[in-house]
């Protein structure tokens, strides 16, 4: 059985920060292939994605990296697919399989709203009331309409943490937790 997991970062959340480094860990561990996609190409800044209109030329930069990585393979012969995304990364992610018809399970982390307009009716959502770029009331609506697993971590911003060392491992924690869960 062949299983692969693709990341789609954030702009400025890599692969080695904790909530992509820990659920691509756990994926591994689960027997997932990793194929990592990388955004650090990208010139940006955060009030980009406040602006609609930034947001979609930075959506259709970060788009290109992807198609480009995946059409190399041939992602749609898999058994499994996961998808573990971050910020606009879910949005690149939920188009992508979109896109592509593709069955991938899908990992949203700090979901920006665009992603919404590309989500499947399958997938695991965390965010937070305190995130200064997006929305949590219309992610949370996204995700009733999809029918998506969301769990909102109060108080927790764009990192999903709430600047309290203790209580972010201890969020982090149940987060990777319902990540193993789903994976």
């Amino acid at each position: 059985m062949s299983k692969l997991a693709v990341l789609f970062p954030g702009i400025g959340y890599h692969k080695d920060k904790p909530l992509l480094y820990y659920s691509m860990k756990i994926a591994k561990e689960a027997g997932y292939q990793p194929v990592y996609i990388d955004f650090s190409s990208i010139a940006w800044d955060k009030a980009d994605l406040r602006d609609p209109e930034k947001m979609k030329e930075l959506f259709e930069k970060t788009m290109q990296i992807p198609l480009k990585t995946l059409s190399e393979m041939e992602i749609s012969s898999e058994d499994e697919l996961l998808f573990v995304s971050k910020s606009i990364g879910t949005a690149v992610a939920a188009y992508y399989a979109k896109m592509n018809a593709l069955k991938a399970k899908q990992i949203y982390f700090s979901p920006v709203v665009q992603f919404g307009g590309f989500a499947g009716d399958y997938g695991l959502a965390f965010y937070g009331d305190n995130d200064p770029l997006a929305d949590h009331t219309k992610i949370e609506e996204i995700c009733v309409e999809k029918k998506i697993e969301a769990h909102l971590i109060a108080g927790a911003n764009h990192s999903l943490e709430i600047g309290n060392t203790e209580t972010d491992l201890i969020n982090l924690s149940k987060m990777m937790s319902l990540v193993k869960t789903f994976i």
